[in-house]
């Protein structure tokens, strides 16, 4: 039997990093978390970081602003999986860096896990979330590291809740806005499966130097389709609100005073 990649995980107490962590255990990955030392005075991540280990995970003390606990954690592994937040994604330049330096990497994903940044368009409203994803992607690809880009679209968890409605946390019982028409189809998926998808990426050749679209069939919806979903379940018609797009972009002008 071949032997399994030895997997690092950057962000486990995120959402994402953590479901990234248990499928890497799930399909018997030797697997170690990079903690920080306040992420045990926090009780969720104190907890995640407990059932982690209590699973069979290595605990490693660092952080992506200690170059040198980056190198000490990736000269243990194989295989790199990076799952930090948008905020942080610039971030990921040090462990780059180290990546580099450690020269026994097999395999990077940074943290896009979103939509691709070479592909997406927005109507100059990014706020550079897009082009620093892409700033990582060319970074990666100029100093020669292995790498596998896992593109998702939209995680579940942030849209369908609401049924895409931003002002509720939960679906809508009378009324629903829809942005444009409504038909613009998107792909909607649950982090588990994205974490079950990317660690099954790891170690196959097919993968390596490439963008891979996660895009179940079964998981491609309009606005439009996911109203009429919820209006079955629910057995009534919702009154529908339709607001122009330009009419959307005028108001993330008036609220966040962006520049168009």
């Amino acid at each position: 039997m071949e032997k399994k990649s030895r997997i690092l995980i950057i962000g486990v107490t995120g959402n994402l990093g953590f479901h990234l962590a248990k499928a890497s255990l799930h399909f018997s990955h030797p697997t170690f978390a990079l903690f920080r030392d306040s992420a045990f005075s926090d009780p969720i991540k104190s907890q995640k970081l407990q059932s982690l280990s209590n699973s069979g995970a290595t605990l490693l003390k660092g952080s992506l602003e200690d170059e040198a606990s980056l190198i000490e954690a990736i000269k243990q592994v194989d295989v790199v999986v990076c799952a930090v937040s948008s905020k942080q994604v610039l971030a990921q330049k040090l462990l780059i860096s180290a990546i580099k330096q450690a020269g026994c990497i097999k395999r990077f994903i940074p943290s896009e896990f979103g939509a691709d940044p070479d592909k997406v368009q927005i109507s100059n409203m990014a706020y550079n979330f897009y082009t620093q994803k892409a700033e990582i992607r060319r970074l990666v690809e100029a100093e020669g590291i292995p790498y596998t880009i896992i593109s998702c679209n939209f995680f579940m968890s942030f849209l369908i809740p609401s049924l895409v409605q931003p002002d509720l946390e939960t679906p809508p019982r009378d009324k629903a806005t829809i942005f444009g028409y409504g038909d613009t189809k998107g792909v909607f998926v649950k982090e588990s499966d994205v974490a079950t998808f990317t660690i099954s990426a790891v170690d196959d050749p097919r993968t390596l130097n490439k963008v891979v679209y996660l895009r179940p069939p079964g998981n491609v919806y309009s606005v439009n389709e996911l109203i009429e979903i919820w209006e079955s379940k629910i057995g009534k018609k919702l009154e529908k609100i339709y607001e122009p797009e330009e009419e959307l972009l005028k108001k993330i002008k008036d609220i966040y005073g962006v520049c168009m």
